[in-house]
C-alpha cells in the first residue's frame, strides 16, 4: 500500500496519511503527493469537500527525521527543503477554495499539528493530542505554525504553546478553538464523513465563494470586503443552483445542486 492515498467517493475527496508503523510521519515523497491531492481536488468538479486523515492510531508525527536528516546540507538546502518542498501543501491550501477538515484520529505533533492547523475545520477524537514540539529539538516552527497558531488561539496562547512545546489533549483543543468537534475514537471516522457529506451537498457555487470572501475579508478593509461580496453575491444569484434552491424551499424539498 501508498504512503500516501487519495480517492474521491460521494462528492468527498480523502488524503490518508498511510504510515502506522511510524504515526504518518511524513517523507518529501508524501509531501509531493500530498500537494498534488490537493490541487487535484480543487480541479475536479466531483470533489465538493476534502478531508485528511491518518492511518492507525495517529494523525500525523510531522517529519520523518531519517527522511529529512540524511547527508549534510548547507543553509541555502535546508531552507529548500521547506521552500519547495514542506510548504507546497500550505500554498496548495490556500490556492484550495473548497471545505478542507482534518479528521485527527490521534496525535498530531510539529508539522503534523501544522498540517492540521492549515485546513479549515478540525474534527477530532477523544485519544487526540497536540503539540508545537519544534522547540523541543532545538528548532523554530517550520510549516506555518507563527501563523496559523494565533489565528486560532490568540497571541499569547500561542507564543505559550510554541515556546513549551507542551501537549494540549482533546478537551482543551475543543475548549481553545483548536479543534470544532470532539468524538469518541470509534466515531470518528462516521461523524467526519457525516459532516463532509453535509457540506458536499450544499450549493458548490455558493460554499467556494463563501469561503474565499472569509479568507480574503481577513485581509482587507470593510468597504473592500463588502464591494467583493457583492461581486459574489451578484454571480452567485445568476447560477442554476441558486433559483433551484429556492424553488426546493418553496416547494419544500431537498434541493439538487449541478454547481453551475
Amino acid at each position: 500500500m501508498a504512503d500516501l492515498e487519495y480517492g474521491v467517493s460521494e462528492g468527498v475527496g480523502t488524503i490518508l496519511l498511510n504510515r502506522p508503523e511510524r504515526k504518518n510521519a511524513f517523507t518529501l515523497q508524501m509531501v509531493d503527493q500530498w500537494a498534488q491531492a490537493i490541487r487535484e481536488a480543487r480541479a475536479d468538479p466531483d470533489v465538493r469537500v476534502l478531508v485528511v486523515t491518518g492511518a492507525g492510531d495517529a494523525f500525523c508525527s510531522g517529519v520523518d527525521l531519517d527522511d529529512f536528516t540524511g547527508e549534510r546540507k548547507t543553509v541555502l538546502q535546508n531552507k529548500t527543503v521547506l521552500t519547495e518542498r514542506v510548504h507546497q501543501v500550505a500554498l496548495a491550501l490556500e490556492d484550495m477554495d473548497k471545505p478542507v477538515l482534518a479528521s485527527v484520529n490521534g496525535v498530531a505533533v510539529g508539522a503534523g499539528m501544522d498540517m492540521a492547523l492549515m485546513c479549515d475545520i478540525r474534527l477530532i477524537s477523544e485519544s487526540a493530542r497536540f503539540s508545537e514540539g519544534y522547540v523541543r529539538v532545538g528548532l523554530v516552527p517550520g510549516d506555518g505554525g507563527c501563523y496559523f497558531l494565533p489565528r486560532l488561539v490568540g497571541t499569547a496562547k500561542a507564543l505559550e504553546l510554541l515556546w513549551t512545546g507542551d501537549f494540549v489533549d482533546s478537551a482543551t483543543a475543543v475548549e481553545l478553538g483548536i479543534a470544532s468537534y470532539r468524538y469518541p475514537d470509534a466515531e470518528l471516522p462516521e461523524r467526519t464523513a457525516e459532516f463532509a457529506r453535509k457540506l458536499a451537498a450544499g450549493p458548490p457555487v455558493a460554499v467556494r465563494a463563501i469561503k474565499r470572501a472569509l479568507y480574503q475579508s481577513a485581509r482587507c478593509d470593510l468597504r473592500t470586503s463588502l464591494d467583493l461580496i457583492s461581486s459574489h453575491q451578484a454571480i452567485v444569484q445568476s447560477t442554476e443552483d441558486s433559483a433551484e434552491a429556492l424553488s426546493a424551499f418553496r416547494e419544500k424539498r431537498r434541493p439538487g445542486f449541478q454547481g453551475r
